[in-house]
């Protein structure tokens, strides 16, 4: 198969090609997702394999509003019409009980529930009404690897498994958007992302958080519970306190390959670079560094390999808590020591 990347004039082809029950990888605000009409079952599962996913991992579906949610979830509460109101279009993932039937068990990974997202991105938008149904749309990578914030990164991992890449250049938030439990009697934030806890406790009130990672013999209710996330070829290794990185940078000068750093400017700039190190710029703060984590990690796989990277950790609050449940997963927990 021969991967065609439409451009946002050539909607109407992508849209065909879902309706014919082929894959197109779509841009979101968040990263890229793999598209499939998520009411054709035989089309879902090609997106499993496409991806090397496990089928228990259940998918999100998008949608271009809450009327299409109504066809399938069962009466909404007055908190989801809240959140709905106040984050939709944009990067909250809502979780709601089904009406029996309404979908197939290859999206839900054989839940009761299922996962809805409204993205803002206008030629999704469009992508979807003109396809005439929802899309399943979880990120459009390989398994396991890190997810994808262009066009690109998309075709490296897809190139000849799916269809068509929509490109509408690059993602803007950079993380997964925040995923919500709403099917619990108090909402729980399964996954941290792009809409933070204090931003939601500010629309309904107590939230919680339990975004842990869910057992072997579990189904995680919504994606990253389970199974290894994010993860680029090298090593990752978390740098938590900016004091450290002297320390951090003296183990990379002993290292014999070379050494990724991804680092705040004022990081990169305040510090001596050993020679074997390459650079990658997290910008200037916590949200440019959400935004380019993927990227960086991206960098390192397709431009400038490297045998190891350090990257700048965080405090986990507000987009921190999103930054580094992502970078925790890429670094399998690895943190530097001195």
């Amino acid at each position: 198969m021969e991967t065609k990347i439409f451009q946002p004039n050539q909607i109407d082809e992508a849209a065909a090609a879902i309706q014919a029950g082929e894959l197109v990888a779509f841009p979101t605000e968040t990263v890229y997702g793999l598209g499939a009409d998520a009411t054709n079952e035989a089309a879902v599962k090609q997106v499993y394999l496409a991806k090397g996913r496990p089928s228990d991992n259940p998918l999100i579906v998008h949608v271009t509003g809450e009327d299409t949610v109504k066809q399938y979830a069962q009466p909404l509460s007055a908190k989801a019409e809240a959140l709905i109101k106040t984050f939709w279009p944009g990067p909250l993932t809502l979780i709601f009980e089904l009406q029996p039937g309404k979908l197939s068990k290859a999206v839900t990974g054989g839940l009761t529930t299922a996962a809805f997202r409204n993205p803002d991105n206008q030629v999704t938008l469009d992508l979807i009404k003109a396809a005439g149904v929802p899309l399943v749309g979880p990120s459009a990578n390989t398994s396991g690897k890190p997810s994808p914030t262009l066009a690109k990164h998309v075709y490296h991992d897809l190139n000849g498994k799916i269809a068509g890449i929509l490109d509408d250049g690059p993602t803007k938030v950079g993380v997964e958007s925040t995923v919500l439990d709403m099917s619990t009697e108090i909402p729980t934030i399964l996954r941290p992302g792009g809409v933070t806890e204090e931003q939601l406790e500010a629309v309904i009130g107590t939230v919680r958080s339990n975004h842990h990672k869910v057992g072997k013999g579990e189904i995680p209710k919504a994606p990253g519970m389970k199974y290894k996330h994010y993860a680029p070829n090298a090593q990752v290794t978390i740098v938590d306190d900016e004091a450290d990185w002297p320390a951090a940078l003296a183990w990379a000068a002993q290292q014999d390959g070379t050494i990724g750093v991804m680092a705040l400017d004022r990081t990169l700039a305040s510090e001596d670079l050993p020679a074997n190190t390459e650079p990658f710029s997290l910008g200037a703060d916590m949200d440019s560094a959400s935004h380019l984590l993927f990227a960086g990690l991206r960098h390192y796989d397709l431009e400038s390999p490297v045998t190891g990277i350090l990257a700048q950790g965080f405090a986990a609050e507000g987009l921190g808590a999103a930054y580094m449940n992502r970078l925790n997963k890429s670094a399998g927990q690895q943190h530097f020591t001195k």
